[in-house]
């Protein structure tokens, strides 16, 4: 067994420290992280200039660039053998709804995913690390319930949100939709000290979808969120009405 670890909140994240930790016997561990917080950057890839590796005190590596990168540097660069899972994380706050599409938490292990390989995005649902080690524990009983029990089908994407509780490792388990949010708060004003405006991307919105069965609602209610995710982006409901929308 093989393990490639990264994140979006930078090699010297609480959250990849414990998610390695908690992953220990299970074989190979790589870490390849970036160099600094990339939070929101999506599944972006570096692409207007060359990107340096370096390795820390701990054998992490971390790399100047997006979570996607790492991946992509680990998987495509011969430095490492291919992994037999990728997992992203543990992330400092949710990554529900529509936060998805922004994380970079989601992204590291979507580029995985787009290689074929396994891959499970581990986030707590607040801010500031707080029982960071029980939620260690359910990454732990996650990965290893998927490698007792392999999903039938192809490569497969999982995130999962943790409730930051003392007791998350023994909180349920529930499969769930991603939920929705309103768009995000305005953008915010400042000035800068040589008097030019700048501006700070507003907070998340509210959820506006988190009924029965979504990661809010879930999460909420105490219980751990597993979301299998796809890539596919289309349309497919819409895709009749759109046929009836193109010209003869």
């Amino acid at each position: 067994m093989r393990i490639l670890i990264a994140n979006d909140d930078g090699y010297l994240a609480p959250g990849i420290a414990a998610l390695v930790k908690a992953c220990e016997g299970l074989g190979t561990i790589d870490v390849f992280a970036p160099e600094r917080n990339a939070s929101g950057t999506s599944n972006a890839l570096t692409l207007s200039g060359p990107l340096s590796i370096h390795t820390a005190a701990n054998g992490f590596r971390f790399v100047t660039g997006t979570p996607s990168d790492c991946v992509h540097l680990a998987l495509t660069s011969g430095l490492i053998p291919k992994p037999d899972l990728v997992l992203s994380g543990i992330n400092n706050g949710a990554n529900m709804g529509d936060d998805t599409l922004y994380s970079g938490t989601v992204a590291a292990a979507t580029e995985g995913f787009l290689f074929g390989i396994p891959s499970i995005a581990f986030s707590q649902v607040d801010k500031g690390w707080a029982h960071l080690d029980a939620a260690a524990q359910v990454a732990r009983r996650v990965v290893d319930h998927v490698l007792a029990n392999p999903p039938a089908h192809g490569p497969w994407l999982l995130n999962v949100n943790i409730p930051n509780r003392a007791d998350a490792a023994q909180a349920p388990w529930q499969l769930t939709r991603l939920g929705r949010r309103h768009a995000s708060q305005p953008a915010i004003a400042q000035t800068n000290p040589r008097g030019e405006p700048i501006y700070w991307i507003g907070p998340a919105g509210e959820a506006r979808d988190e009924g029965q069965g979504t990661d809010f609602q879930v999460t909420r209610d105490g219980s751990v969120s597993i979301t299998p995710l796809q890539v596919d982006m289309t349309d497919h409901a819409r895709l009749p009405q759109w046929q009836r929308w193109m010209p003869a």
